[in-house]
């Protein structure tokens, strides 16, 4: 598992760069179950909002949800957790997790169609 610091500029002679935070975890999750039509992405956008986290969630023509998310590492280990278990409605049966994912995030975080 990436601790997430590869992304950090290493030459401390040059000023740091406009963007985001270079410390900053970007993940992708892919998570499957009973995810659609339960309210599972609007569930994810408050969680992870609460957490003041980058990026979105969509349906997945296979029935499943993907979720892409940017923050602190402690921030999007919590969400991992909160989106594991999911809305009341939901029933989540797998979570795969890559936390290599070099996509966007865009803020606020979204639910995408």
């Amino acid at each position: 598992m990436s601790d997430c610091r590869q992304h950090q500029d290493s030459d401390r002679s040059r000023p740091p760069s406009p963007g985001p935070d270079p410390s900053a975890c970007v993940f992708r999750a892919v998570v499957s179950g009973i995810v659609q039509g339960v309210s599972y992405r609007a569930f994810a956008q408050r969680q992870a909002q609460a957490l003041d986290l980058a990026g979105y969630a969509r349906n997945l023509a296979d029935g499943r949800v993907e979720v892409v998310a940017l923050g602190p590492r402690a921030a999007l280990e919590s969400l991992l957790e909160r989106l594991r278990s999911g809305p009341a409605l939901s029933r989540v049966d797998g979570l795969e997790v890559d936390w290599d994912h070099q996509g966007e995030a865009p803020r606020p975080f979204a639910v995408r169609r």
